[in-house]
């Protein structure tokens, strides 16, 4: 017997067939090449019919399909809100996977809730109740386990701290992507050295691109790597925030472990020292000296592990 786990992203869609264990019996990567809408919710329909099929084939059936979605899971209704597809405000995708899988249980959750639930069954939450997954890449989410249970909230919208607000006063760029977000996203760091770039002219340093392009993330963690001192600003900056938001974290759930992942860890796991030293300052201090924080040992596979676990778990 087996189990689908998809995991939906930006750009690409992963699939994997697991076994009970967590073992990956087979596996398949595809690119959304600026697809939208149905189209998307096409190519997740016939690839999955493909991975049913073949597990078929290999005396394997597939009791159950789990997927993780970008944005909002509205389990009630079946549809899913993901902001980086455009179409998807409201789309059934519940009912475009049960065309394939009528007899077949499916679960769509949020990808921060897959994140954690993919370190708690193979990577570095394992034998964790209470555990946060802290994500951060072109945005800012937190998958978050209280007692052994997923918090997700009223509507869904658990999780969605890239709108803490940890700066002294509110400003108005703040309200697209939230205050957080802002500053110490994979996008946020990036933006913070284009703004830099263009109020100074005169720079000439290691963060300065050569050629067409836009200023990455990358690029502001390799300028820091060579003591750039506009990158380090950035990336301080960026370390403060962590450091803030794991504090508040701490303090309202008492976690064993917070979990770094998603793009940027990545090249800032190597700061996870710092980032403690300035939770620290912030946290309730007996809960701060009770976790650890740990990088993702999963990096991008998180989601879709997470998505084959819940799966197994909403079998009957």
């Amino acid at each position: 017997m087996a189990i689908l786990g998809i995991d939906l992203g930006g750009t690409k869609i992963a699939f994997a067939l697991f076994d009970r264990e967590g073992n990956i019996k087979d596996r398949e990567t595809l690119t959304l090449d600026e697809r939208k809408g149905a189209e998307v919710g096409k190519i997740i329909t016939v690839t999955a019919a493909l991975m049913l099929s073949k597990a078929a084939r290999q005396g394997d059936a597939v009791e159950a399909i789990g997927i993780s979605v970008p944005g909002i899971s509205r389990r009630a209704r079946g549809t899913v809100w993901a902001p980086n597809i455009p179409g998807w405000d409201d789309y059934p995708l519940l009912r475009e996977v049960k065309t394939i899988a009528e007899d077949i249980p499916v679960i769509i959750e949020s990808d921060r809730a897959c994140y954690i639930s993919g370190e708690i069954w193979k990577g570095n939450a394992r034998g964790c109740k209470d555990a946060i997954y802290l994500a951060v890449g072109t945005g800012i989410g937190a998958g978050i386990v209280v007692n052994g249970d997923i918090l997700r909230g009223a509507s869904d919208i658990a999780g969605a701290i890239g709108w803490m607000a940890l700066s002294g006063s509110f400003e108005s760029r703040y309200a697209v992507c939230g205050d957080f977000e802002y500053y110490a996203s994979g996008g946020g760091i990036a933006r913070q050295a284009a703004d830099y770039l263009a109020k100074h002219a005169e720079y000439e340093g290691a963060l300065r691109r050569t050629g067409a392009g836009k200023v990455t993330t990358a690029d502001v963690f390799s300028a820091w790597d060579k003591g750039d001192a506009p990158a380090s600003r950035i990336i301080e900056r960026a370390v403060e925030y962590w450091g803030m938001a794991s504090a508040n974290l701490v303090s309202l759930f008492n976690p064993e472990k917070i979990i770094f992942g998603g793009g940027v860890f990545g090249p800032a796991a190597g700061l996870l020292p710092a980032i403690m030293q300035e939770a620290v300052k912030w946290a309730q201090p007996i809960s701060i000296k009770q976790v650890s924080f740990e990088p993702s040992s999963l990096a991008g596979d998180a989601g879709v592990y997470g998505a084959g676990f819940l799966a197994m778990n909403n079998i009957g």
